[in-house]
């Protein structure tokens, strides 16, 4: 496959701030260097990560992503597409690959990509775009949240948060390892998220995790993020463990306060509050791909914005009530 223009569309931003920072531009098709690809674009999911990305908060991750504005200008992470141009020393995959990938600080929402050959999985066929680019950091941080809480076959797991991304695919893996899943969501999501698996289902608005029964759960996935570290911990029996998938805090630190509160409450306890620092793994992405081609995972797409609606799209993960995930299409 041939790249046919020097430049593209793109949706970046030049400082830090809301989705009116955010404006389409004429960018230039990136080259891609050493261990990299070029990808032709054909979906790129958004998720939380991206609006911290875009506002610069907590001011902690500008240290990892630019101190005054986004060293990557383009927003969008997990992209879907088409190898269309090979880095020197790339063996692994060929120039007309369908893959998915998560792009380390961003670059999706653009008909070209840069990736690290290294992060990209096969798109196997039969799986659309879409439902490949929804997989990355939500699917493979509900992977690794129940892997560090050890869900296994006969477990009762209580997921907080059911209805969003993580939430979403936390139900269905924990249900797939032979877990009893419960869950808190909003009232008009119990449905959908019974329909994922969980076996109980809860307004989070009408009972908060303190009105649940105490040391009825083996692993609490909390990835709201609000709730009492103390509420979380009488949750789980001894043994038990809790995940902190996320957490609220101020604009300087953001979750570090709970962090430290979690680590603080886990000494010497026997219900240990363990927070999550998801990476982007290849391997686990490749296994999300796999159960999501036969049928065995379903990524929960709320909707699919054109590429001309990219800021509506960004505007509506900023809101914070997505129920599963927002994609893009690529133009």
């Amino acid at each position: 496959m041939t790249v046919v223009t020097d430049t593209m569309p793109a949706w970046r931003q030049h400082r830090y701030g809301e989705v009116g920072t955010v404006a389409r531009e004429e960018a230039p098709v990136p080259a891609p260097g050493r261990g990299e690809v070029l990808l032709r674009v054909q979906a790129t999911g958004l998720n939380n990560a991206d609006i911290r990305v875009m506002r610069g908060e907590p001011l902690l991750v500008r240290a990892a992503f630019g101190l005054r504005r986004p060293r990557r200008p383009i927003r969008g992470m997990d992209v879907a597409g088409t190898v269309v141009a090979l880095g020197e020393a790339v063996t692994a995959v060929a120039v007309g690959d369908r893959v998915v990938a998560e792009l380390p600080g961003g670059g999706g929402l653009a008909p070209y990509a840069v990736a690290p050959a290294s992060r990209l999985v096969p798109v196997a066929a039969g799986l659309d775009p879409e439902r490949a680019a929804a997989l990355p950091i939500a699917g493979g941080t509900a992977w690794q949240a129940l892997e560090l809480g050890r869900v296994a076959s006969g477990h009762r797991v209580l997921v907080i948060g059911a209805s969003g991304g993580v939430g979403t695919f936390s139900v269905q893996l924990a249900r797939l390892r032979g877990a009893d899943v419960w869950a808190l969501c909003g009232e008009r999501n119990r449905e959908l998220v019974a329909d994922l698996g969980a076996s109980r289902t809860f307004d989070y608005r009408v009972v908060a995790p303190a009105g649940l029964p105490a040391g009825a759960f083996d692993v609490v996935i909390d990835i709201a993020g609000t709730a009492p570290l103390r509420d979380l911990q009488r949750l789980v029996h001894e043994g038990g463990t809790v995940v902190m998938v996320s957490g609220e805090g101020g604009r300087l630190l953001g979750p570090i306060g709970r962090l430290l509160r979690a680590a603080l409450l886990s000494i010497g306890s026997k219900r240990p509050v363990r927070m999550l620092a998801a990476a982007a793994k290849p391997d686990v992405l490749r296994e999300l791909v796999a159960l999501t081609a036969d049928g065995r995972l379903r990524p929960v797409i709320e909707r699919t914005f054109g590429f001309d609606e990219a800021d509506a799209a960004l505007a509506h993960v900023a809101a914070g009530h997505t129920v599963g995930k927002v994609v893009v299409r690529a133009p």
